[in-house]
């Protein structure tokens, strides 16, 4: 009896370095996936204004394109999650493999419309002539490229669902080493190499990320992650059943990022270019969120796979907790610093102002921003992914799209009313996630 006190003591200890062991590799890995992105942003920046908004349209078509790949990736975390807490590895595997080979038909769909169509969707949202130039020439690449892409992500995502997230933080940076050596040589001429601009920057994304799936794949095959075997589709219904309404809430998320960015670029090359180096830097703060809401989806569904339902509470408070101290950090960082951040990529006078403006926005956004990651992946662990999906929808559709193009169509207000409107979104989200785990029963929850 004497014991007693000491385990629940130690329990929440135990989780919390669970957490850490899940979250902090995670955290790694999105920061140096994340810094992928950045680093072209930051190379391209000594080309221009063009040349950064040319790269930024690139990038998000290719994240707005990723959506349906998240959903089946977050589907395969949560369902190998909860086989693996339920000690049935065999069944995990062999549910990692068909996955792989739905994300190859899918992969395939999606690089042949991206290569081909894909500049046109910078024209349509009406970008100025150099800027489409630039732009048609980097999505053709990296769509044409961009099975490396989608294999890192659901091999990733794989991993997760077993609770290794070591294996893609090392594979992430190696990718990141191998881009910054190759990238910068290529947009700029250095080491022998032809000056190839904005195209440089993605013939570096491919090649780099080449490398990283290898290195995956075959840490996949030697730990069995993944198993060749006849494919049984009737494992992709776990699946399935989590990740279609994840696809559509991503769906949901990124095209109202499309519209929401098209309602930027009304402002001009200089707001939009401000826009994105401020996207940018935001994007370093969803880390601890990002990586604290996996671990709770990777926790929640062991957890309830081997029906432990108070560590699954205890596991959800310990990322929640760290999520909030970690993003108050970075909120403080860019309320008092954003014109260093800003200046780092950019020597524009008028981007800086502007870029500075958005940071200072984004700080009030930090702590709603981790309570939405952590909840929503707390709910994701549960198999509760249409509820997300809806949540998401309005918030995206019906708060930032709608009243932004109000705001900028309508009653001609400033760019920085504009940007306001995120905060509206991600404090609805925030409640609106909050409110429902704490309305779910865990006990009765069977994926």
């Amino acid at each position: 009896m004497s014991c007693t006190p000491a385990n629940k003591q130690r329990k929440p200890v135990s989780i919390r370095r669970n957490v850490l062991y899940l979250s902090l590799p995670v955290l790694l890995s999105s920061l140096f996936q994340r810094l992928v992105s950045i680093v072209d942003v930051f190379l391209t920046g000594g080309l221009g204004a063009s040349a950064i908004a040319a790269t930024g349209l690139g990038q998000l078509l290719m994240v707005t394109t990723m959506t349906l790949f998240w959903g089946l990736s977050t589907g395969v975390t949560v369902a190998i999650s909860h086989l693996w807490g339920a000690g049935r590895k065999e069944d995990a595997a062999r549910t990692g493999y068909v996955a792989c080979l739905v994300g190859l038909v899918m992969t395939v769909i999606c690089s042949l419309a991206g290569s081909h169509w894909g500049g046109d969707i910078a024209r349509l949202m009406g970008a100025e002539a150099n800027v489409q130039e630039l732009a048609a020439e980097y999505i053709r690449l990296v769509f044409l490229w961009m099975i490396w892409t989608t294999g890192l992500n659901l091999l990733s995502a794989i991993m997760h669902g077993t609770g290794d997230t070591r294996t893609p933080m090392e594979a992430i940076i190696l990718v990141n080493i191998l881009h910054v050596l190759i990238a910068w040589p290529l947009i700029y001429g250095k080491l022998g190499m032809p000056a190839l601009g904005v195209k440089g920057a993605a013939i570096a994304i491919n090649s780099s990320e080449f490398v990283g799936f290898a290195y995956l794949l075959i840490q996949a095959l030697r730990k069995k992650y993944i198993v060749f075997s006849s494919p049984d589709f009737g494992l992709f219904d776990k699946i399935w059943k989590v990740g279609w309404p994840v696809a559509l809430e991503r769906v949901a998320q990124q095209s109202g990022q499309l519209f929401y960015s098209s309602f930027i670029i009304a402002y001009g090359t200089t707001a939009y270019a401000a826009h994105q180096i401020g996207l940018s830097i935001e994007s370093l703060s969803f880390m601890p969120g990002a990586g604290m809401g996996i671990a709770a989806a990777t926790l929640m569904g062991q957890s309830l796979g081997g029906r432990k339902i108070r560590r699954a509470r205890i596991s959800h408070n310990e990322a929640l907790r760290l999520a909030v101290v970690l993003m108050t950090v970075m909120a403080l960082i860019f309320f008092f610093f954003p014109h260093l951040l800003i200046g780092l990529f950019s020597s524009d006078p008028d981007v800086i102002e502007k870029g500075s403006m958005f940071l200072k926005l984004v700080a009030f956004a930090q702590v709603p921003l981790a309570i939405s990651f952590v909840y929503a992946g707390s709910l994701r662990g549960t198999g509760d992914t249409f509820y997300v999906f809806i949540v998401t929808l309005l918030a995206m559709w019906g708060i930032r799209v709608a009243i932004s193009w109000v705001a900028s169509s309508w009653l001609h207000l400033s760019l920085y009313a504009v940007w306001g409107v995120f905060l509206i979104d991600w404090y609805f989200r925030g409640a609106a996630f909050a409110w429902r785990y704490h309305k779910r029963d865990l006990h009765g929850i069977v994926l």
